[in-house]
């Protein structure tokens, strides 16, 4: 069995994984000169936190994002698995009780149990929720990672074909009875066009004066603020969605934003040197929820919106059992004409 998957990020890769370790010979397809060239993907956050997120995401985005929690750490183990912290400062406790009502699998920590956890903050706040199941990852070797677990299964990943070789190729998968699953994120809109684009702006920044274990967030009422280790002194600052497809630089506004969050979690950060500025434009349905659907003999895989690692394997997981399945019944379907016509 043969399938074609269109797009390499994280989406693609890991759908393409998922088929690959189930014995499809798999090609990948991609418009972009390289791994992450133009996509979203590249600039994600990077966060495992299926109850976090019950914040303000559906119940269905924690329960498919548990699945990341295993997938993840078999195929990459840069996985870091020791969970995420969320503060609030003093006038901002509200928000902290509130995020608790919201969420789940958290518990709570006093002063001296945050100091604990994360020396460096000792002393700064007197509250924070700990969700010691959850973890995190660098999103661009990750998607290395899983780039390589295909070259070693003897998959193909093809860059820089653009957009009218990726549609001849996919054509030919199809038309030679293989399979095509389109993870084409907001190019996909051709086929749905009800996917919109949400732009998220985020920064990178090296400050070796402060160590981080795990993701932090800081509860703001206007701007909530997320600050991810990505090893050797550099954390990874973000938080906007802006209802966008254009993927322009990121604005004043929102770097003052992020870099006042993060100076207000520890001072040190006002010291820290800006080592990248990046935006990616996630693709989102309507419901702010992902799909799998099947159209015209396709697969799409889309919709991840803000969730994209986290969410990624179970999508695969689900693409690849519909694929098989469709696949076996078309065997069985050939099977029994054989033995009629044998009849």
């Amino acid at each position: 069995m043969r399938a074609a998957v269109l797009g390499a990020g994280v989406a693609g890769l890991a759908c393409a994984v998922e088929l690959a370790e189930r014995g499809v010979a798999v090609e990948v397809l991609e418009q972009g000169e390289r791994l992450g060239a133009g996509c979203c993907s590249w600039y994600a956050g990077g966060m495992l936190a299926p109850w976090c997120e019950r914040e303000s995401a559906e119940p269905l985005v924690a329960t498919l994002g548990a699945e990341s929690l295993g997938w993840w750490p078999a195929r990459f183990p840069g996985t870091v698995l020791k969970g995420s912290l969320v503060v609030a400062h003093g006038r901002d406790a509200g928000e902290l009780r509130q995020f608790a009502r919201r969420t789940e699998r958290h518990q709570w920590l006093d002063a001296e149990g945050i100091g604990t956890l994360e020396p460096d903050l000792a002393g700064r706040f007197s509250q924070a929720l700990y969700f010691p199941e959850e973890g995190h990852l660098d999103p661009r070797a990750a998607l290395a990672a899983l780039a390589a677990r295909l070259e070693a299964l003897g998959a193909a990943v093809r860059f820089g074909l653009g957009a009218e070789a990726c549609r001849e190729r996919a054509q030919a998968a199809q038309a030679a009875a293989g399979t095509v699953i389109d993870c084409r994120g907001l190019e996909a809109r051709d086929v749905l066009p009800d996917l919109r684009g949400v732009k998220g702006e985020m920064l990178v920044v090296r400050l070796p004066d402060v160590s981080l274990s795990r993701p932090v967030r800081v509860l703001h009422p206007r701007v909530p603020v997320y600050i991810v280790p990505r090893g050797d002194g550099h954390y990874m600052i973000g938080a906007t969605m802006i209802e966008s497809d254009q993927p322009t630089r990121i604005t004043a506004r929102s770097l003052l934003e992020l870099l006042g969050a993060a100076y207000a979690l520890h001072p040190a950060f006002g010291e820290a040197e800006i080592v990248e500025i990046g935006t990616g434009v996630r693709p989102a349905f309507p419901d702010n929820l992902p799909q799998v659907r099947l159209i015209g003999g396709r697969l799409y895989v889309n919709g991840l919106y803000r969730h994209g690692f986290l969410l990624a394997p179970a999508l695969a997981r689900q693409a690849a059992e519909q694929v098989l399945a469709a696949h076996g019944a078309v065997e069985s379907m050939h099977a029994d004409s054989r033995q009629r016509r044998l009849a």
